[in-house]
């Protein structure tokens, strides 16, 4: 994994766990598909809630703050939220 990928889930498990009750079951695996970033987050059941948000906001926020992030290593990123 490089750098600038290793950099990529430690934002987004920075990012979860400081949304979640249940910070120690914030899990982030990155997946390559087809040229692009795959990034899978895992939660607590509890916690879902709090990370996807009313109407998907907050889901959406973290999608867009790692589309950003990813402008630096010119690769398109995916963040899927897994339930």
């Amino acid at each position: 994994m490089a750098d600038s990928d290793r950099s990529m889930t430690e934002l987004l498990e920075f990012l979860v766990r400081a949304l979640v009750e249940e910070p120690d079951k914030v899990e982030v695996e990155e997946l390559e598909e087809d040229g692009d970033l795959v990034y899978e987050i895992s939660v607590a059941d509890g916690d879902l809630g709090r990370v996807i948000g009313k109407g998907g906001r907050v889901a959406n926020a973290i999608r867009t703050i790692a589309k950003a992030a990813a402008v630096r290593i010119d690769r398109r990123v995916i963040v899927d939220i897994l339930d």
